[in-house]
């Protein structure tokens, strides 16, 4: 088929009249095109024109034909038209088939509303003659019992009010009928229509999700509140309401079993303008709550903790324990060799530098059977906090004091710490093998610290022992005994177990360890528990001996692994009943902690702030991070490092923690630019390697002296020289010159010491300073020296000063730098 179709194209010349020609789409689709007509040029066929073309061809009139096409031309047009109505016949009678369908597929679909809506219509029917079968029932019951109670002696009237009754429960076949229709219509609701679905063919019906038969009672409950006429309206739920200080909005409306949306509307009519994520005041909650008719019972945060019950033992359950002693006292004056003695260990073989730096825990067997627990405490300086708690878990405080070096700061320190816990104190008066021992002198000495021994008429018990040759050990063990007799110490070991963290590390195979002291109850194996911020379940118990225990009684020193994190030394152990409440417990505890540091550590006013900042303008910090083996010792160190430093420097612990040095601890070095000290703690593999590329430096240290030292020393760097001014010679001016060139030059005598060119100088008048600088020149006759020596006279310039008269004094120094350190 051509593009022409046998039509000229169009043009524009040759008296062009303007038309419209309407153009036809598919889908019934016209255009309306305007466009420019030329007149019919007629041309006249030349003779024999018409017999020209193939012979075989089907040749058409040649009058009807248009001008200048030849047959085949025609033949190919003819056939191309009949074509196109052959193909606009197919394409009607497809319309026609596809109207058809559609009228059917309408049909189909209204008749199957309609069969549904009667289905319902009869199903509601069937529902109010029910309903109101059931209420006739009602009033008849009513009405004979109202019958019965007024008048006893007509049944007459009764059975009348029955007879009366039974025609409305006759007529059953009808709703018979109607059920069996219902139940073939709800029969013909599984027929398909349309395509099968995978859903359809999984699920053996329409959908895969139902509904459950609670909604089905709820809507049939509806439907029958409806058909009697009654409110569909469910009776409203009133419920109490636990409202904390603050609570998210979907949160509060989960507690009151209302929609998000509705708790959002009432805020947002209340003038608050929050979404469902946005945490509210309590008052602004308890506002809410009462508007949509519920109780408000307030709680606090604080509650969580209402589960760790103090229990009162009653006496019938109380069992004598051990007692638990702590030895305590100076460093070096014995107190880890006494209990090595006592114990036949070599515990002090395994400390640094021979002296204690961790508390620990141990429980000896006397030769008589009895048990005691022992704690071992530092005696150094920075551990003070490790004695303090010492004292507060402890029953009977052993003080060991050194017969050569009687009583020191630690020493008073240990002896205020057992005043301040009120328990009783046994002296040990040890080293009494050495010659310079003066137990006496020891006796004496602690009389001015209120401790009176019974050998001084007191009543505190002291004993001479040596840890060396095993001296007096026995009557130590005595006086224990006898002191625990007279303390009468009992524990309930049938309830939950309490206990004190007395130690805590992080340990690379087992993770966080506890070493606990049982203070009542037992701890056992797979109980849940609670200690500080952290949480756990025990996971394994062992003693002091390294031994595997499936339980640990009162006074029990033993290792608790299983905890999620590593808590504080001085911590209490609590066990719960469920990992959910320790959980819980845990995480209110940790909150609390990090309000509480975040409240200390913020200035509240901007004049406070600017206070601060100008303190801190000219202090001087050298930052470090301290990670360490145990939480006591990173603990000590920090107190330690606070204590060093004075107005213009000091030292600040930029973190500290228990465990290995890890990546992170050198990242954190190297963005603060601070050394990193490991207290007998190590760096990993890849520590090391990131601290050798980015030059962090890492010192290890199993000795805190050494530590401390070296901090000092370090932070003593960081102190401005002082400037120490020595006093050389005194000049008096004699005479005043003016010299061309120079300006007024000074003829002086130096009447004291030695006048240099090099040194600094004042001019005194009146002995009253009026300039300090230096000389411009210092000449001896007419030649520059360098010094002139005492008795001598010289001429001195001042550099860019000249106001100088006779009598007046020149004082002569020199500067010295003297470097400081921090004492």
């Amino acid at each position: 088929m051509s593009d022409s179709d046998g039509k000229k194209t169009l043009g524009l010349r040759g008296g062009a009249r303007p038309g419209n020609v309407k153009q036809s789409f598919s889908h019934g689709r016209t255009k309306n095109v305007v466009v420019e007509t030329k007149r019919k040029r007629v041309v006249v066929p030349k003779p024999g024109a018409g017999k020209s073309g193939s012979s075989g061809a089907p040749v058409g009139d040649p009058s009807k034909r248009p001008a200048g096409i030849t047959d085949a031309e025609m033949d190919r047009r003819l056939k191309a038209v009949q074509a196109a109505k052959a193909r606009e016949a197919e394409e009607a009678a497809a319309r026609e088939a596809e109207e058809k369908a559609r009228a059917e597929e309408r049909e189909r679909r209204r008749a199957e509303q309609e069969e549904k809506e009667r289905e319902e219509k009869e199903r509601e029917e069937a529902l109010r003659a029910k309903a109101e079968e059931d209420a006739q029932k009602k009033r008849d019951a009513e009405a004979a019992a109202e019958a019965a109670a007024a008048a006893p002696s007509e049944p007459a009237v009764a059975r009348n009010q029955n007879a009366k009754a039974a025609p409305a429960q006759t007529p059953r076949k009808p709703e018979r009928d109607r059920e069996e229709t219902s139940k073939k219509n709800r029969g013909s609701d599984n027929r398909r229509s349309g395509k099968l679905t995978v859903n359809q063919a999984l699920t053996g019906g329409e959908g895969g999700r139902q509904r459950s038969m609670a909604a089905m009672k709820r809507k049939q409950e509806r439907a029958r509140q409806k058909a009697m006429g009654g409110p569909v309206e469910r009776e409203k739920v009133v419920r109490d309401v636990q409202l904390p200080e603050a609570i998210m909005v979907s949160e509060l409306a989960g507690r009151m079993s209302e929609k998000v949306g509705a708790v959002v509307k009432a805020l947002m009519q209340n003038g608050m303008m929050v979404t469902q994520n946005e945490t509210i005041d309590a008052d602004t909650a308890e506002l809410i709550i009462e508007e949509f008719g519920h109780k408000v019972v307030r709680v606090s945060d604080a509650d969580v903790e209402d589960v760790i019950k103090e229990i009162e033992d009653k006496a019938e359950d109380l069992e004598p324990r051990p007692p638990v002693i702590t030895i305590m006292g100076h460093v070096d004056h014995g107190k880890t060799s006494l209990l090595d003695a006592i114990r036949n260990a070599k515990v002090v073989a395994g400390e640094a530098g021979g002296i204690t730096q961790h508390i620990g825990a141990y429980q000896v067997t006397t030769d008589t059977g009895a048990v005691l627990s022992f704690l071992d405490t530092p005696g150094h300086a920075a551990f003070t906090s490790m004695r303090s708690r010492g004292a507060q878990v402890t029953d009977i405080v052993v003080l060991v004091v050194a017969a050569d070096d009687a009583v020191m700061p630690q020493t008073i320190e240990a002896i205020n710490h057992a005043k301040a816990a009120k328990v009783p104190m046994i002296v040990a008066i040890n080293k009494i093998d050495k010659p310079a021992a003066n137990p006496d002198k020891v006796r004496t000495d602690l009389l001015q610290h209120e401790v009176i021994v019974e050998k001084l008429s007191g009543d505190v018990q002291d004993v001479e022992v040596s840890a060396t040759t095993g001296q007096g050990l026995d009557e130590l063990l005595e006086a224990i005994a006898l002191q625990a007799e007279i303390l009468e110490l009992k524990a309930n070991p049938n309830r939950a177990a309490v206990g004190a963290v007395i130690e805590a590390q992080l340990d690379v195979g087992r993770g966080p360890v506890a070493t606990v002291l049982i203070q009542t109850g037992t701890l056992r194996q797979g109980d849940i528990f609670v200690v500080g911020e952290q949480y756990g379940k025990v996971r394994a118990l062992i003693n002091d001996a390294g031994e595997r225990v499936k339980e640990a009684g009162p006074s029990v020193p033993v290792e608790v692994l299983g905890l999620n994190g590593t808590p504080e030394a001085g911590d209490v152990l609590n066990v719960t009943e469920t990992e959910a409440q320790a959980r819980e417990i845990a995480a209110y505890r940790e909150k609390a902690a990090k309000d509480k540091r975040a409240a200390a550590g913020a200035a509240t006013t901007l004049e406070q702030l600017m206070a601060n900042a100008k303190a801190n303008e000219d202090v001087s910090e050298l930052p470090i991070l301290l990670k360490a083996d145990v939480q006591g010792s990173a603990e000590a160190i920090v107190q330690a490092m606070e204590k060093i430093g004075n107005e213009e420097v000091r030292v600040r612990v930029l973190h500290s923690g228990v465990g290995a040095i890890t990546e992170t601890d050198v990242g954190l070095a190297e963005a603060s630019g601070a050394p990193i000290m490991g207290f007998n703690v190590r760096a990993n593999a890849s520590a090391r390697n990131t601290a050798n590329q980015k030059g962090v430096e890492i010192r290890y240290y199993s000795v805190i002296y050494d530590l401390v030292d070296d901090v000092k020393a370090a932070a003593s760097g960081l102190l401005s020289n002082e400037i120490k001014e020595n006093f050389i010679g005194y000049a008096t001016i004699k005479e005043v010159f003016k010299v061309t060139g120079v300006g007024k030059v000074a003829g002086c005598l130096v009447t004291e010491g030695v006048a240099r060119r090099s040194a600094g100088v004042r001019l005194l008048r009146d002995n009253v300073v009026i300039h300090e600088g230096t000389l411009k020149t210092l000449k001896r006759f007419k030649d520059e020296v360098s010094e002139v020596q005492s008795g001598q006279e010289c001429g001195m310039a001042f550099e860019n000063y000249d106001d100088i008269r006779p009598d007046d004094v020149i004082e002569i120094f020199e500067r010295e730098e003297v470097t400081r350190t921090l004492t």
